[in-house]
């Protein structure tokens, strides 16, 4: 079955981004459990920013799962990327990413390498940040299938990474480097940008699909844009999908609007 969850970040650097709840952590789960969400996707400073003990006790109080954790502090605090130049940067995006998924991995929720993939550098070596990035992925994903999940990559639309911007190129990379325990986190509001047909898109991705932002075309709330969803629903029914749909999307009008109608739109494509 087709899972729901919404966004909360409780990283003051990144309050202009893309995320429905940002304030108070147990307020935000106790909104997401109102509204009916299966589950919260998490961005944190760092592993450590909560007590997983107390994290624990609003999960079993709110009876909502953790879908993912985000990584994106490791690049907007500390400036880390797995495709950095310099090794020592590189191995400490290592780590940082490492300890999120030992995080995740105590409520079964998988990692996200979103924004910490960085960038080919102009004029640098484009198959050498390749490498790097293989390398980067391959070592996480052995280090998640160890704490007993799974590794999210997500492709960027072209004017966030110069890297892999389509999603089926993101799975051909996988394939071909050979990357086991890593899955493609599919963003619409990116494949709206760089893909011809996001229902092909996903339906040629297959067995590579493991989380799905559910975003609209201008990175609202899936309705106040001019996505077409029941396509992509079908696509994902038909491969089986049973991962999440998690709202990643602007707090427009206001957080508690956007959550409403994210968990509306899910509602009205997978009733229950």
């Amino acid at each position: 079955m087709i899972k729901s969850a919404v966004t909360i970040a409780l990283v003051p650097q990144i309050k202009s981004g893309p995320w429905i709840f940002w304030e108070d952590l147990e307020q935000s789960m106790e909104k997401a459990a109102a509204m009916g969400f299966d589950g919260i996707e998490l961005f944190t400073p760092s592993a450590d920013a909560i007590d997983p003990n107390q994290l624990k006790e609003l999960i079993q109080k709110y009876k909502l799962q953790i879908a993912a954790v985000g990584t994106g502090a490791g690049k907007v605090i500390h400036g880390l990327t797995l495709t950095d130049p310099d090794p020592k940067i590189r191995e400490k995006a290592i780590s940082f990413i490492s300890e999120m998924i030992s995080f995740g991995a105590k409520f079964g929720a998988p990692a996200i390498i979103g924004s910490m993939q960085g960038n080919a550098l102009p004029n640098a070596n484009r198959e050498e940040a390749f490498t790097w990035l293989a390398e980067g992925l391959a070592s996480l994903g052995q280090k998640a299938k160890e704490a007993g999940t799974f590794l999210i990559y997500e492709p960027l639309n072209r004017y966030e990474t110069n890297l892999l911007n389509r999603q089926l190129d993101a799975a051909q990379f996988l394939e071909s480097r050979q990357i086991p325990n890593v899955k493609l986190l599919c963003d619409l509001f990116h494949m709206n940008i760089e893909e011809v047909s996001n229902a092909a898109t996903l339906r040629a991705c297959g067995p590579h699909v493991g989380h799905v932002h559910f975003a609209d075309s201008n990175r609202q709330a899936i309705g106040f844009g001019h996505t077409e969803t029941a396509s992509v629903i079908a696509a994902l029914t038909d491969i089986r999908f049973t991962g999440y749909l998690s709202g990643e999307i602007l707090p427009l009008p206001d957080p508690e609007a956007a959550a409403a109608q994210t968990i509306k739109a899910i509602r009205t494509h997978l009733p229950r």
